[in-house]
Order: structure tokens, then C-alpha cells, then sequence
């Protein structure tokens, strides 16, 4: 039992091939850090919950869509992806293994025990761009396509984790993006802060119906889910 919830305590510490990452407790909450830079706590989970249901609602009425969820975090949108019987398939990459480790077999699996547990729930460890852009599963196969995809791997289109991130939203990775989904498909990506040049990014790389949907926050500007649809 916790007697001090002043200061964070490191519950995990590993080097992968992306630097460092930390999963520590501050109080009742769980955090990620990688590389010095905070990435998400289990305080709320608002606007990653709201990153899946907007996609899931600017889609049309297809049967059991497919979702892909980038980035696995503290687990809350997958989990909330798998408590929806919409989703007929949730597939979350995720490129740390420790992340990973800590929701099979460590403090997040309270969070995402039931989401693993689902038959249409897997989890697939490789770097998000590289799975985007390449036209094969990992392991070999085709590419897969999906209903939509929802981003969370960076503070945003503007403040990314690690620079190689950046070309996830370039012309070149926006295109990638388009590919991977069917058509009517939806991209949508969780930003820590609005981004009008993303939005254009989106319509110049062909997205239809490219909206903002924001999360206000206690304090400073709100989260944001940016959303575009691919032609049908």
C-alpha cells in the first residue's frame, strides 16, 4: 500500500529500440512516459474513448466493421472498442513491448483484461508506420483493410513521440493511411491540441467530410479528434 502519493513511484523501467519507457504511479494513477515526455495516466480516458466513437459514428450502418486502434496506451480505447458489440474486429498495434507486458501480465491488465479476452480483439507488436505503409501483415499476407482507423501514438499531428512519426502525416503517410481503409472507411487521430493545417492535410490527401471534434479539458486548450472519411 501506497503512504505517499506526493511523488511518482517507478513501477517499471526498460530500454527498447525506441528509447526509453516508464510505467511508474503517481497516487491511484498509472502512468506512461517514453523518453522523458508523458504520454497518457489513467485519470480520465474521455477523448480516448471519444477517438473510437466518432469514428464508429461517421461510418455508415455496415455490419460489423473493423476498427484499428494505433497505439495501445493504458488501454482505454481498446477497451472501449471491445465493450461495443458494433466492432466485428479490434485491432490494436502497438510497437513497445513493455506496454504490451504491462496489459498481459501487469498493473494495466485490470484495464484491458476483458478486452484481451475477446474473440475479435488482437494485438499486433510493430511500429504503426511501418504496419500503415507496408502492403503486408506482419508474419507475411496481404494487407489487411479496415472500417477505420483510429490514431493515438503521438501528442499529436504536431508534437510527436519520436521523429519518425512525423511521416505518418505527410501526403505520403496520409495516403498510406487511405489505403488501409475500405471505402467510406474512417481515419480519425487524437490530438492534444487543435491543428488547422492537419485538417488541410486531410483534404489535400483526398479525405472527405474532414471535421474536429474537441474535449474540453480542465485547464488550457481541449483535446481534439480529428476525423476524415475516404470516398466510397
Amino acid at each position: 500500500m501506497l503512504t505517499d502519493t506526493t511523488a511518482p513511484v517507478v513501477l517499471d523501467r526498460r530500454e527498447g529500440p525506441y528509447g526509453e519507457v516508464v510505467l511508474r504511479r503517481h497516487g491511484e494513477l498509472l502512468q506512461i512516459i517514453a523518453n522523458g515526455c508523458f504520454l497518457m495516466d489513467t485519470s480520465d480516458g474521455r477523448s480516448e474513448r471519444l477517438l473510437v466513437d466518432a469514428a464508429r459514428d461517421a461510418l455508415d450502418d455496415r455490419p460489423a466493421p473493423s476498427v484499428l486502434i494505433g497505439g495501445l496506451g493504458v488501454g482505454f480505447s481498446l477497451a472501449h472498442a471491445a465493450a461495443d458489440p458494433r466492432w466485428g474486429r479490434v485491432t490494436v498495434v502497438e510497437r513497445e513491448a513493455a506496454i504490451i507486458d504491462w496489459h498481459r501480465e501487469g498493473p494495466l491488465a485490470e484495464l484491458s483484461r476483458a478486452a484481451l479476452a475477446d474473440s475479435r480483439t488482437r494485438i499486433l507488436h510493430t511500429d504503426l508506420v511501418t504496419y500503415v505503409s507496408e502492403g503486408a501483415e506482419p508474419g507475411g499476407g496481404p494487407a489487411e483493410t479496415y472500417d477505420a482507423l483510429c490514431l493515438d501514438i503521438d501528442n499529436g499531428p504536431d508534437w510527436t513521440v519520436t521523429e519518425g512519426n512525423n511521416s505518418l502525416y505527410s501526403p505520403a503517410g496520409l495516403a498510406a493511411c487511405k489505403a488501409r481503409l475500405s471505402p467510406g472507411g474512417v481515419l480519425a487521430v487524437w490530438s492534444a491540441k487543435p491543428s488547422s493545417t492537419f485538417d488541410d492535410a486531410l483534404r489535400n490527401a483526398g479525405f472527405r467530410q474532414v471535421t474536429t471534434q474537441e474535449i474540453p479539458v480542465a485547464r488550457g486548450v481541449p483535446d481534439v479528434v480529428h476525423l476524415g472519411v475516404r470516398a466510397a
